[in-house]
């Protein structure tokens, strides 16, 4: 089961007929927020900034097509975390997102993920 799945919508699609680049990052957003609501995190994913993304594609979404969203935590730091996205569509894999989060306080400065969140994102 995904973490999270969309129908791609014809506004996402540039004149190729694919999935502009930066929808990619979207569906990691969304992604994101189903992940930590699934782990009881739901405020994690409004507190936290992301720091660095890399995509690699492999094949294109195209209109019409359902993305499915996989999300697994590679690391947990003091501060941040690595999450990583598989973008599928059916058995197809579209792209590996590596997204790096940096929780932070109301201000927007780092300050330290709680034990609570690290021992969930694990």
């Amino acid at each position: 089961m995904s973490t999270w799945s969309a129908p791609v919508r014809y506004g996402e699609c540039d004149q190729q007929g694919v999935v502009f680049n930066a929808h990619y990052l979207l569906y990691c957003d969304e992604a994101l927020a189903a992940y930590c609501a699934h782990r009881g995190l739901p405020d994690l994913a409004e507190a936290v900034h992301l720091v660095t993304s890399t995509l690699t594609w492999r094949s294109p979404a195209r209109w019409g097509e359902t993305v499915d969203v996989d999300v697994r935590c590679t690391k947990v730091g003091r501060t941040s975390f690595d999450l990583t996205f598989e973008i599928s569509v059916g058995q197809r894999r579209s792209c590996t997102v590596t997204t790096v989060y940096v929780n932070t306080d109301g201000s927007g400065h780092p300050e330290p993920l709680p034990q609570a969140a690290r021992d969930r994102l694990s």
